[in-house]
């Protein structure tokens, strides 16, 4: 294991991309130079970036520091914690397998689908009118 080298990641989900750098330390979240307590106020939130943590049993054994932009906060939770899970991975080869089994290295595919033309939206079409 390598635990004195810093380890960076890309997470990404929506329109969210998160860089993520993880650092032995006391379990400290820094997201945009700001606690993450206080970037995330949605407890929902707090939770999903925890998760790889709480998978791999390393709560309190790494210190993240991560710049993210793009999407909303939920997408950018998200894409935090795939660069969590990301580097986690890279540490070390057991943790690849428990964060591969939760499911937190695949990349969520789901995104905004474009307007179509002739229509109002995506799906949404205009008001029909017999007469």
């Amino acid at each position: 294991m390598a635990e004195t080298i810093k380890q960076t990641a890309t997470g990404r989900r929506k329109e969210a991309a998160a860089r993520v750098r993880l650092i032995p330390g006391q379990g400290k979240i820094v997201v945009n130079k700001t606690p993450f307590e206080v970037y995330f106020s949605r407890e929902t939130d707090r939770i999903i970036i925890n998760q790889p943590f709480v998978a791999t049993n390393t709560s309190n054994k790494y210190d993240v520091s991560a710049l993210v932009a793009g999407g909303g906060l939920t997408g950018q939770a998200g894409a935090i914690r795939h660069g969590i899970s990301r580097a986690l991975s890279v540490v070390d080869e057991e943790f690849k397998r428990i964060l591969r089994k939760g499911g937190f290295l695949t990349r969520d595919p789901r995104a905004k689908e474009r307007k179509k033309y002739g229509q109002k939206g995506a799906r949404k079409r205009f008001q029909w009118t017999k007469r």
